[in-house]
Order: structure tokens, then C-alpha cells, then sequence
């Protein structure tokens, strides 16, 4: 399923466009890593906006609705909050606590922010989740279960081939993964890395670094020299995000034949495919001699859980991160309402100086200067411990209607108020197929 929704580098620009074309999503952000698919997105109605994200998501993917949403989840309002917030502390992951997936969404903001499909929702949003991410890794030990998908792979790898200080290992694609398996394979005390790559400049940097900062032997080769790197491999991992297999049946063949005329004709080779869609063809992992690690075995793997301790107190910096998220959204959502009251306010004050210039004109101007600043001078305190007990009160659960209460008791108009806040408009509508979506999947309240 995964693989069919997976959203690539190239593709992400191209559907956050879309969105931005759709007739209620005013901001979007696409999050899409080796464990799942996720769209953040502004919308100014529930039903419309999902409508439009899941038929984005099953014309991409090719599957039917129906299929789709059997395997999806909706966070909306403050769920989405927390939704991500959980996410960026590593909660979520398939490796409980790993750090990338905090890259991985900066990477996704960066993306959207680019295309200016960040409005000040998402912007504060992305924002409050990687500093939630970074506070949880900071004053938890939640990520001492493992540092990444990465290191769970080896792990199992190690099961199969044994200690792999001395071995050979392949690294198909250059990527943030590719840096990550470079890093942990050092560690592990390899003996060699051959980085493969279809840009070849790109795996000739990777092997520098493994050189210069890991101080591993490390060599680049092109795509075209694949097979015979796998033949003198110990362990291979893939990570190239391609559409579609890199490493087919065809081509660990002729590696396998290859071992025959070696000493490594004995030894196993593994397979660790951290690539989404899959890197290494089905068929591979039937062959006798070859073991395949790939992200479904891996979310199996009893390494993926973190200590309960560890996870409790991330999850406890979560709710109030959270809380005091939706308590600065409150109090942000009553300041336009403040605004327009000291702006009403501001309002009176110069009429009733024009009407004192009209009925007093040869009033002296320091006379009149002083009556200025004494009437502004009522008019800020009598306004002063209002507005700051309506913020405060605004960030409380059912905080809003203290704002509501300032626009009918001051006689502030929605338009007054509107003008200060100045929102995006965006057209009005539902969707049938958000109604399916809805009645299909969210029929029991609950998500899934």
C-alpha cells in the first residue's frame, strides 16, 4: 500500500500544486518517508478539503477510494496538532525515538515553504512540531532504542552474517538514507564501502565523507558496476527512493555467480531495503544464500519499541507542547478582535478632539495637546485590563466566546475584525467524495 501512495522528491512539488489549485485547501505540506504518507493541510471546510486531499491521493496512487481508505487516518483541528508533534518526537516511528524523521519533516516545510504553500498555519504549526521533536531527544532517552531504521536493519543483518568489522558492504543511493547507512556501517566497524549511485558525483561525495570523516575505505562506483559490487558484498543496503526495483532477480544472479568464483561463495548475502516503493525485486528473497530485510519485516522487529519510561515522558512533553500550542492559537485568534477594539476606541478619541478644535478653535495648542494625551490617557486604562483578561481568558478551552462577547458588547463589526486578520478567502464547497470518504471510514468516530 505504501508503495503505491508514496509521494517521491520529484512528485511532491507537483501534488502540493494541485492542492494549492483545489477549491478549499489555501496552505499544504506533504510529509512522505519510508513509513508513511501524510498530507498537512489549511482548509476552510472539513468535508471539501478532505475530499480534495483523498482524490489527490487516489489519482496518484491509482487505487480506489475504498481501498485507500481502509489504510488511512484523519487528524483534524487539534488532532493534527498532536498528530504531528507525536511524529516529529520519533512516537510514531517504526523505530521508536529514530532522529531522521525530524529531518525528514524540516525537509517537507522547506519543500512547501519554497512553492509558498505555507501560510502562518502551517508555518506555526511545522515550527512548534520540530521544536517538540528536538525537546523530546533532548530530555528523554527515547532514542536509545535506536537511532534510526538503519541501525534496527544492521542489527538483523548482523543476526545473519555476524560481526561485521572486516566485511563489505554496498550502499545503493547517495541520499539522506545512503548518509545515515554510511555512519552506521563505520560504526559497525566494516571494513569496506562501495557507494552506488545512478549520479556518480553524488556517491564519489558520499564516499568521501565515509573517508575523510568516518575513516572508512570507501570507493564510488556508477549503476552500470552494481552487480559485481554485490558480488563482492557481504551486505547491501538499498535506500534510492526509484519508482520502481533497482536490484532485480536478473542481477543478483550474475552477483551470485559471481561469489561462485570467490571466497565469499560460502558466505550469505543480505539484503537491508529501506527503499520506498521497495528497492530489491519480490523474487530476490526466494533465492538459496540471500536474505532480504525490508520495511515490513523490520516493523516487526521487537528493537522498534522504545523503554516505557522513555516513551511516557516523551509523550507527556507532547501534551503540553500541545497545550501550549492551542492556548497561543487561542489567544492569536482573539488578537484581531483586541485590535479592532483599541482601533474603535483610537476612533472616538479623535472625533471628540475634532468636535472640541470645532467648539473651542482658539484653544491654545499646548492646551489642547495636554487634553489629548489625558483623554488617550482614560481611554488606554479603562481598556487596558479588558483586553489583557480577554487574552487570557482566549486561551482557555471555549476562549472565543470572550472575544465574541467583546464584538457584540463594543459593537465591533465582522468586518472591522476581518480587516485586522486579514485572511485568505477561498471559494466555498463540498465534496461527495469527502462524503464518502466521511461515511465509509469515519462512520464510528474513531480514527484509525
Amino acid at each position: 500500500m505504501l508503495e503505491k501512495v508514496a509521494i517521491s522528491e520529484a512528485d511532491r512539488p507537483k501534488l502540493i500544486d494541485r492542492l494549492l489549485e483545489s477549491s478549499h485547501v489555501s496552505e499544504a505540506m506533504i510529509v512522505s518517508t519510508c513509513n508513511r504518507v501524510e498530507v498537512y493541510a489549511v482548509v476552510d471546510a472539513f468535508h471539501g478539503g478532505l475530499g480534495e486531499v483523498s482524490e489527490l491521493l487516489t489519482k496518484h496512487s491509482g487505487l480506489p477510494l475504498g481501498d485507500l481508505t481502509r489504510h488511512a487516518y484523519v487528524r483534524y483541528s487539534e488532532a493534527a496538532a498532536e498528530h504531528l508533534f507525536a511524529v516529529a518526537s520519533g512516537l510514531d516511528s517504526m523505530v521508536v525515538g529514530e532522529q531522521q524523521v525530524l529531518s525528514q519533516i524540516r525537509s517537507a516545510y522547506a519543500s512547501a515553504d519554497g512553492q509558498q504553500a505555507v501560510g502562518r498555519t502551517l508555518h506555526e504549526l511545522a515550527q512548534h512540531g520540530l521544536r517538540v521533536g528536538k525537546r523530546v531527544h533532548s530530555e528523554t532517552g527515547i532514542d536509545r532504542a535506536g537511532a534510526s531504521v538503519v541501525s534496527v536493519a544492521l542489527d538483523r543483518a548482523r543476526g545473519v552474517v555476524g560481526d561485521l568489522a572486516g566485511r563489505t558492504a554496498v550502499v545503493l543511493g547517495a541520499g539522506a538514507m545512503g548518509g545515515l547507512a554510511v555512519a552506521h556501517l563505520s560504526r559497525a566497524g566494516i571494513g569496506r564501502i562501495i557507494v552506488v549511485n545512478r549520479t556518480l558525483d553524488r556517491a564519489q561525495r558520499l564516499a568521501e565523507t565515509g573517508r575523510s570523516m568516518h575513516g572508512v575505505d570507501a570507493e564510488a562506483v556508477e549503476m552500470s558496476s552494481l552487480t559485481e559490487a554485490m558480488a563482492a558484498a557481504d551486505v547491501v543496503i538499498t535506500c534510492t527512493g526509484a519508482v520502481g526495483a533497482v536490484v532485480t532477480l536478473a542481477d543478483t544472479h550474475r552477483a551470485l555467480a559471481g561469489r561462485a568464483r570467490t571466497d565469499a561463495a560460502e558466505r550469505p548475502l543480505v539484503f537491508c531495503d529501506l527503499g520506498l516503493p521497495r528497492d530489491v525485486e519480490h523474487a530476490v528473497a526466494g533465492l538459496p544464500g540471500v536474505a532480504v530485510i525490508d520495511i515490513e519485516s523490520l516493523q516487526r522487529d521487537p528493537a522498534a519499541g522504545a523503554a516505557a519510561d522513555d516513551t511516557a515522558a516523551a509523550r507527556q512533553i507532547v501534551a503540553d507542547e500541545l497545550a501550549k500550542y492551542l492556548a497561543g492559537q487561542r489567544m492569536a485568534e482573539v488578537t484581531p478582535t483586541v485590535a479592532a477594539l483599541r482601533q474603535r476606541a483610537a476612533e472616538v478619541v479623535e472625533a471628540e478632539l475634532l468636535r472640541l478644535d470645532s467648539r473651542l478653535p482658539d484653544l491654545a495648542d499646548p492646551a489642547r495637546d495636554e487634553v489629548a494625551r489625558t483623554v488617550r490617557r482614560v481611554v488606554d486604562k479603562l481598556l487596558h485590563a479588558p483586553t489583557v483578561r480577554v487574552k487570557q481568558l482566549a486561551s482557555t478551552p471555549g476562549g472565543d466566546s470572550y472575544a465574541e462577547a467583546l464584538r457584540e458588547l463594543f459593537e465591533l463589526k465582522p468586518g472591522a475584525v476581518q480587516a485586522v486578520a486579514a485572511p485568505m478567502e477561498v471559494a466555498a464547497g463540498e465534496s461527495a467524495l469527502a462524503d464518502d470518504f466521511t461515511a465509509g471510514h469515519l462512520g464510528d468516530g474513531q480514527d484509525s
